[in-house]
């Protein structure tokens, strides 16, 4: 038995926190920047909807793991640009891994895709 401890339910509720992390990791952005940066990096699988990312992005800069400075876009727009603080990076390295863990808890649970007779592991009911 493993000595990691158990992954958390709350896990399920952050994945777009570690994607905004990943993508100030890389540079400091915008929002519509890092939305469609995600957007990129999923290969167009995920689409992050304005109602979702702004309350996030104010979340992350109410806690101090990013910082928020309004500047003129390329385009003479002001915009909030964001960047990732050291607290942030800190939390970036957490959550990957307990990202990472869960990720490969679930696959083992659902199993290989396209494979399989459909049932879990020890079912044999």
């Amino acid at each position: 038995m493993s000595t990691t401890p158990v992954l958390k339910p709350d896990l399920l509720q952050g994945p777009l926190e570690v994607m905004i992390f990943r993508t100030l990791e890389r540079r400091p952005s915008h929002g519509y920047a890092i939305a469609r940066a995600i957007e990129a990096a999923s290969g167009g699988e995920l689409a992050i909807e304005e109602g979702s990312l702004y309350p996030a992005l104010h979340r992350l800069e109410k806690r101090g793991d990013i910082v928020g400075e309004w500047s003129q876009t390329e385009q003479k727009r002001r915009a909030k640009v964001y960047r990732l603080t050291p607290k942030g990076r800190k939390k970036l390295i957490e959550q990957t891994s307990a990202w990472q863990r869960l990720v490969g808890a679930v696959s083992k649970v659902i199993g290989p895709s396209g494979g399989g007779d459909g049932e879990l592991a020890g079912d044999h009911a």
